[in-house]
């Protein structure tokens, strides 16, 4: 492996901007990036990526040449891997079941806010890599999208289905949700870039192909392997970030919405863990997100060492907090209560790395582009007994908000210095 410290740069917004020139003019397939909270670090950029459809169950595996955890560096290495996305799995949306494919180096942002150029072989950076990640003048390209809202009567009609069957006993929680449609001109990567600076999600994540492109501004974690320990942080209870938190630590809807699928998360993670080693580590705290404020728990296992990603994904995917509970009922109901397929939304979007391990994203928030310009956003919530259906419509106005709301910048900015970071050359570090 090679490392080599570049030093200040651009924010990871311009720099992923940057880097989809420099694919433009070499005609190289498109980067593809990780920004908010992901490896303990800040970023995460592949600077071109191959991404092409592929069968759901080898999303997220490792090619065979490749060994997992096969270096065990002190740090937040990251190295390379397989970055792309798995959609949810019950009716096909426009895009491709999964798609993603392998890069064999990234850039990285550390926490302090230095980059880094990271590499499975011993290849140096390429110069103009180097150059737009530490030099991104690349001003904001105009995009735009035309939004329209969800059925609202069809939205009514799933919730109230819901609260039936709830009554009837077949599920006691289920996440019915709805879809924003639109049409977009410009390039996914701008809407992107600009989306991340100015929501500032925790999971963000962008995957390009040729069958189009997927944006997620997720604050949500599905998955995180690091070696034999698993975590996931589920989310459950939304309220606009102009309302007072504690009246969500002390709704008895929200709370018990969130401890159900802690439960249904540990019962998945129980599938393949160790007897005994699955635990709440963190339970109930309020957290922001882009336009709400947020219940999230942890929940921690400890899974055998033959226990492969497809093994864990088989027993935990799709993510609980946007299914219900007892799961495979809720799936059934769910895809007679909701008009339209999720697609990629409730699906998850992350990257396997031989040297960081997994982590994946609740495909939450998360804009999807065909290649025709058609746009989707998913937007949903848990239905326990207790819920309004007004009310409920409202939670999925307000969870789309900070997305549905953004426009392009009519001016230029002058791309900003990421960090304190001192400038140096790059400084090849062999491991």
């Amino acid at each position: 492996m090679r490392i080599e410290r570049l030093g200040d740069g651009g924010r990871a917004a311009d720099v992923l901007r940057a880097l989809a020139r420099r694919a433009r003019s070499r005609q190289l397939p498109p980067p593809a990036g990780l920004i908010g909270r992901w490896f303990d670090t800040a970023a995460v950029i592949a600077p071109s990526v191959r991404a092409e459809p592929c069968d759901p169950d080898t999303a997220f595996a490792l090619p065979p040449r490749v060994t997992r955890e096969a270096s065990s560096a002190d740090g937040p290495l990251v190295g390379g891997g397989w970055i792309g996305y798995l959609g949810y799995p019950d009716r096909r949306g426009a895009l491709p079941a999964a798609a993603g494919g392998w890069t064999d180096h990234v850039v990285r942002l550390d926490s302090s806010g230095c980059w880094w150029f990271e590499s499975l072989l011993d290849e140096p950076c390429p110069d103009d890599v180097a150059r737009a990640v530490l030099r991104p003048e690349v001003p904001p390209a105009p995009w735009h999208i035309d939004w329209t809202e969800p059925d609202r009567h069809a939205h009514r009609r799933g919730v109230e289905d819901c609260l039936d069957s709830i009554a009837r006993g077949d599920v006691y929680q289920a996440c019915v949700c709805a879809r924003f449609h639109g049409s977009s001109s410009g390039r996914p990567v701008d809407f992107f870039s600009e989306a991340v600076d100015r929501t500032r999600p925790a999971r963000a994540a962008f995957v390009q192909g040729r069958w189009g492109a997927v944006a997620s501004l997720s604050p949500e974690l599905f998955l995180s392997r690091r070696g034999r320990t698993v975590t996931s942080s589920p989310i459950k209870g939304t309220l606009p970030l102009d309302a007072d938190p504690a009246l969500l630590r002390n709704s008895v809807k929200d709370v018990a919405e969130n401890v159900m699928i802690v439960d249904l998360v540990r019962n998945d993670l129980g599938r393949v863990a160790e007897p005994g080693s699955v635990r709440v580590t963190d339970l109930l705290r309020v957290k922001p997100a882009p336009g709400v404020w947020h219940l999230v728990s942890t929940v921690a296992a400890t899974v055998p060492d033959s226990v492969d990603t497809g093994e864990l994904l088989r027993a935990t995917f799709p993510p609980a907090s946007v299914t219900g509970c007892p799961k495979h009922s809720a799936r059934q109901l769910l895809s007679v209560w909701e008009p339209d397929p999720r697609g990629v939304y409730c699906g998850t979007v992350g990257m396997h790395s031989p040297v960081a391990g997994l982590e994946l994203n609740v495909a939450i928030r998360t804009v999807e582009f065909d290649v025709n310009g058609d746009v989707g956003l998913g937007v949903g919530g848990g239905i326990t007994i207790d819920s309004d259906p007004d009310a409920e419509w409202q939670e999925c106005l307000d969870k789309a908000k900070s997305i549905v709301t953004l426009t392009a910048p009519r001016t230029h900015h002058a791309p900003t210095q990421a960090s304190r970071c001192s400038r140096t050359d790059p400084v090849p570090v062999r491991t």
